[in-house]
């Protein structure tokens, strides 16, 4: 690919921000930084409006690891089997960064980076980004709550888009019954109720 082609790819976001040692990770598809300000911040509003409600106290946001899951647009797959040696090197590299700093929390936005998470804890089957519709992403959302343990790391996916144009026929039934708001209010009570159980083991609070 030439370097003019490769240009329009590339993020308009840098690679990561934050602190890799708070225990919540954000990590995104470069193609899509907007999530953080159209998912990430409004479910973050909500859970913020639980936390104080129920605590008096507010989760300390400004240190939050944000990580594109990989460095280059351009290699970003849509295929079970486009899975190249660039993939695979940045899926080496951010194992080996988690298994350094040992996060709590892994969020997701959409198909590709939860299955690239996935595949660094080598979870199996592997998936296509594509198998990842919303309805699918919603399960594996429900899962993690229910499975949420900090003895381990917690991926936790959120959608990278809330709306309906899903092709999926459940999916998009789902999304027509839940719109913008009420997602952001479910997924943002979920998460804020977990950490509310666990707030004594994890180090996340404006002091």
């Amino acid at each position: 690919m030439s370097g003019l082609a490769r240009d329009k790819y590339m993020p308009l976001v840098d690679r990561d921000s934050g602190d890799r040692t708070y225990p919540i990770w954000l990590l995104i598809n470069p193609k899509y930084p907007a999530v953080i300000n159209g998912i990430w911040r409004h479910v973050l509003d909500e859970m913020q409006d639980k936390v104080y409600r129920e605590l008096q106290s507010r989760i300390d946001t400004k240190n939050i690891y944000i990580r594109s899951v990989v460095g280059d647009c351009g290699i970003v797959p849509n295929t079970l089997n486009w899975w190249g040696k660039e993939v695979a090197s940045e899926i080496k590299i951010l194992r080996e960064i988690i298994e350094e700093y040992e996060p709590k929390i892994l969020i997701t936005f959409g198909g590709f980076p939860y299955e690239f998470i996935r595949r660094v804890f080598s979870a199996k089957p592997e998936k296509g980004p594509k198998y990842w519709s919303a309805l699918n992403l919603k399960n594996e959302f429900e899962k993690a709550i229910a499975n949420f343990d900090l003895s381990q790391t917690n991926v936790v996916p959120l959608l990278r888009r809330v709306n309906t144009s899903d092709k999926d026929q459940e999916a998009q039934k789902y999304l027509d019954s839940t719109i913008k708001e009420q997602y952001f209010s479910h997924v943002g009570r979920k998460l804020s109720e977990t950490i509310i159980q666990n707030k004594d083991s994890l180090e996340i609070w404006i002091r």
